[in-house]
């Protein structure tokens, strides 16, 4: 009787590890992209450059939100630091808008004070991957290779990801004030999103399909 039963024991033994080691891997597989996504955005890398590219954020009519002011205030500081020697804004606009990203974010960092002449918009790119693809090419076409990017703390390992996928040396200088980095609530939902976004991103390069995520 017992010889019997051993083979359907065995293969049942063997799809029990199979279920704890897959179990294993759902865990320990997001939990270490949170850990990247958290470490990544404690970075401040002001490691000088051929440009400083400032990710774009929601604007409304020309008017940045507190969002892309951060963004935009930080990436104007890095500029008169002497980081690089000219300030790419990227982000194209959503159907019925106006304004695109990109040129809202060129308004606003002459307010501050950047000279125009430093400051490149790149108009195109409705999501980050989209963006960051276009500004490749226009920092390849210009003969140069490597970026500091500004975004929210969180979004500073994807964004890092998709920026060294076209071809960029890339760095990230994260903002440390604004509705971002407001409360401890705010940062733990980002890490939470951000780890999903960079499995969802990871999933289609992998397969080989258009990413289509709106961050």
């Amino acid at each position: 009787m017992s010889r019997s039963r051993s083979p359907f024991r065995a293969a049942t033994r063997g799809l029990g590890w199979l279920l704890v080691i897959a179990l294993l891997a759902c865990l320990v597989v997001p939990g270490f992209i949170a850990f990247r996504v958290w470490h990544v955005a404690r970075v401040d890398d002001r490691t000088t450059a051929d440009a400083i590219v400032v990710l774009g954020a929601a604007q409304y009519h020309g008017v940045p939100t507190p969002v892309f002011k951060a963004r935009l205030e930080h990436a104007a500081t890095l500029y008169e630091q002497g980081v690089a020697p000219q300030v790419i804004t990227v982000g194209g606009n959503q159907p019925g808008d106006t304004y695109t990203e990109a040129g809202s974010g060129r308004a606003y960092l002459t307010e501050l004070g950047v000279s125009p002449l430093a400051i490149l918009a790149v108009e195109t790119g409705t999501n980050t991957v989209g963006s960051l693809e276009a500004v490749a090419q226009t920092v390849k076409d210009q003969g140069g290779s490597s970026v500091v990017l500004v975004s929210d703390p969180t979004h500073s390992y994807r964004a890092r990801m998709m920026a060294r996928d076209a071809g960029l040396d890339a760095w990230t200088s994260p903002t440390r004030h604004g509705p971002a980095v407001w409360t401890r609530e705010n940062q733990i939902m980002s890490i939470i999103r951000e780890t999903g976004a960079v499995l969802w991103y990871q999933y289609h390069r992998l397969a080989g399909t258009d990413v289509d995520f709106p961050g």
